[in-house]
């Protein structure tokens, strides 16, 4: 078998990796696939191929060269079941919270809440992507990764347009107190998918790319966190627009990363 480094400059998340993936899947050559999101480096083991694959990876033009392959013994990858039961825990947690915020957040007329939970929700279809990819078709996997991504675009756009019509109309003040206690059970709940995911010690580009997106979602949660309480100090609505914006264009963004890698 044979192992093959690759520098790839303009890796730095998860839908570059899952990118990738989908560009190699159809190689059968290739057994498994070791992301370092840090370094920016992958490594491939293969049994051949090792043109066409390099050939891949370049088409993609995201700044890859190969830095080495030699020839290994086959390693002990990590087990699926392992990795499955992982990207379950935390796709239920942040599912469920996606349903949490967003009724709570609609009741406490806080577009920051709002914004908040579609980013749970962006998160869970990455983590189901995740869960598909193994053992799934690259058309299966193409066609969910595309719903998804439209599905939250919508989302998303939706919210944009009710901040900037609340911005012109009459200002609606937000339950800070609803805000701030569910920003924090939010916060809880990413901590604890953070310790899933970083207890496991996997190298696999699913639960790397999982951890970028918790630690993300954290800073997300502080700044809802902040926002109720500058409404509560300034008894002004706009702290919430104005994160709730940030946060949306943040969703905007994984929309299109998501439909970008299922074309």
């Amino acid at each position: 078998m044979q192992k093959t480094e690759y520098r790839i400059e303009k890796m730095d998340c998860p839908s570059e990796e899952n990118l990738i993936r989908i560009k190699l899947e159809g190689f059968n050559e290739i057994q498994h696939i070791d992301f370092d999101i840090a370094q920016r480096r992958i490594f491939v083991y293969h049994t051949g191929k090792l043109a066409e694959i390099s050939s891949s990876i370049l088409d993609l033009n995201l700044g890859g060269r190969m830095i080495a392959s030699e020839e290994v013994e086959k390693p002990q990858f990590a087990e699926e079941n392992n990795q499955r039961r992982i990207l379950w825990q935390v796709l239920i947690i942040n599912f469920s919270f996606f349903i949490l915020e967003m009724v709570f957040g609609l009741i406490a007329q806080s577009m920051g809440l709002v914004a908040d939970s579609l980013d749970m929700l962006a998160d869970s279809f990455v983590y189901a992507i995740s869960l598909f990819a193994v053992g799934g078709t690259l058309i299966l996997k193409n066609r969910i990764s595309r719903l998804a991504g439209i599905f939250q675009l919508i989302l998303a756009l939706i919210g944009m347009a009710e901040v900037i019509r609340r911005f012109i109309a009459a200002e609606l003040m937000p339950e800070f107190l609803a805000m701030i206690i569910l920003s924090l059970m939010a916060l809880s709940a990413n901590s604890a998918c953070l310790y899933i995911l970083q207890k496991s010690k996997s190298r696999e580009a699913h639960m790397r790319a999982s951890m970028i997106f918790t630690s993300n979602d954290i800073i997300i949660n502080l700044g809802v966190i902040i926002a109720g309480s500058l409404v509560y100090l300034l008894n002004t609505g706009i702290p919430d627009l104005i994160v709730g914006t940030i946060v949306f264009i943040l969703v905007v963004q994984g929309a299109m990363r998501i439909l970008k890698l299922s074309t």
